[in-house]
This record gives C-alpha cells, structure tokens and sequence, in this order.
C-alpha cells in the first residue's frame, strides 16, 4: 500500500508499530538530510562532488591518504554541527519503549548514538566518520589529534605508532563488510515482525537485501523514502512523505 497522504500514512505506520512486538529500524541517508548531512547519490550529493576513493587506493598511495583526510576535514563542520532530526528522536523514542531493540543503519554520522540509543545497539554497516581507527592494530584515534598532525605535517595524512595507516572508521569501496555488524544485523532482521526501512535508497547490498530478508521471514515492512525504491512493490506500507513530518508524530518524552 502506498499511502496517499500524510495522515493516513501516519496512522497506518501507528496500527502496524502497535501490532509489532520486536521493531527493527533499517535506516539510510535519507533520516539525516534534515540535520544538514548531504546524501552521497543525489544531485549536489557528496559523491557527485568528488569520486569515492577506492580502500586500495588508500593502501597504495600517500598521496590518496592524504586526500582522503583532507576530503574528511573539509566536511567536519558539516558532520559536527549535526545533531539528531525528528527521525532520529523518534527511533530513539521506540527504543526507549522496549519495542526496538537495536537500529541497523548505513550512515556513518554517529546520529542515532546522539539521539540516545546506546553505542551497543547501533549497529553500523558503513562504519563511523567521527573517528578514526588503525588498520593494522585497530587503535582508535580522535578526530582532533589527526587534524593536529595532519596539519603539523604539511598536510600530510599521520601513521600508527604501529605503522599501520590511520583511516576514518568508515567502510570504503573496496572493504570488506564489517562480518559481526552483518551477522547482526540478519540475527536482528530475522527477529523483528516489522521492518521499519527510513531514508534509504534500498540500492546498495549486500545491505539492501535486509528488508527482503525481513519480508519472507513473515515481519511486516515499512519503507518511508522520499523516492521509490525497487522494494515498494512488495511492502505492506510505503511512504513518501518528508521522514520527519513522518516520524515527529512517534516522538515522546
């Protein structure tokens, strides 16, 4: 069903969030673009702006490394001026309620932490963009001790003390999926009886197969996105309606 206007969509999302007893938000891009975070596919997009680098890049170039932390820096105060939208209160709302334990998402912004779900609970299919870790001993870096030597260094991307390359704890083209976020995230997929897919594209898998999963396990699924997705055919409610106008209505105390 694709709900033909705001209130109704809100109101059938209510009866199937009442119905539900174990709630898994899948979240994208999309939940974040009302706190000033850019997509990385649409028009004016990150990724319309500069062509990702690819992970071996990064393995066998100083000079993409350097790139790379000077890309990162140049959107800090996009990414740290950001705090959590309507989206994100309400999924934290739900969490609080008991009904969702965990939120699956494909942002890297660290907004679902802020918003007050436990760091434990989110599980992060593409990493977090507000650290950074090691890829050789998995030592975790501040943002800030970078940019300090980064910019000591002539602009020129720092190491570990092990050796290893300093990289932000994000998942590049070219990584490998996270394996425990994954197996997480399918455990959790297979538990829920409703799927709440917000703000994603539903074009990047193996992520992207999550909501399908969910579906033919017998959960219920809710796509709320402001395009279509290939999945809308096959879920019990779609809705493309603005995500926070959406969700603002599932925020309590």
């Amino acid at each position: 069903m694709i709900a033909p206007d705001l209130e109704t969509a809100v109101a059938e999302l209510r009866d199937l969030i009442e119905e539900a007893e174990v709630i898994l938000p899948f979240t994208g891009a999309g939940i974040s673009t009302e706190c000033g975070i850019p997509d990385f596919r649409s028009p004016g997009g990150l990724w319309t702006k500069n062509r990702p680098i690819n992970f071996n890049d990064f393995l066998g170039s100083q000079e993409m490394r350097d790139e790379s932390w000077r890309r990162r820096f140049a959107i800090d105060a996009t990414f740290g001026a950001a705090s959590p939208g309507r989206g994100h209160r309400a999924l934290a709302s739900l969490y609080r309620s008991g009904k969702v334990p965990a939120v699956v998402t494909q942002n890297i912004d660290n907004l679902h932490q802020a918003s007050g779900i436990a760091p434990r609970d989110v599980v992060e299919l593409h990493g977090n963009t507000t650290y950074a870790l090691c890829l050789e001993c998995e030592q975790r870096y501040e943002l800030p001790w970078v940019k300090e030597q980064f910019d000591a260094k002539g602009e020129h991307a720092p190491d570990c003390t092990c050796g290893g390359f300093i990289k932000t704890a994000t998942v590049s083209f070219g990584q490998s999926m996270p394996a425990a976020a994954m197996q997480r995230a399918e455990e959790l997929t297979r538990r829920c009886d409703l799927f709440l897919a917000v703000g994603s594209s539903l074009v990047v898998w193996p992520a992207a197969g999550f909501p399908l999963m969910a579906k033919r396990n017998g959960a219920a699924l809710v796509i709320i996105n402001r395009d279509p997705t290939e999945f809308d055919d096959i879920a019990d409610l779609t809705v493309r309606h603005d995500i926070g106008a959406v969700l603002e209505r599932f925020i309590s105390p």
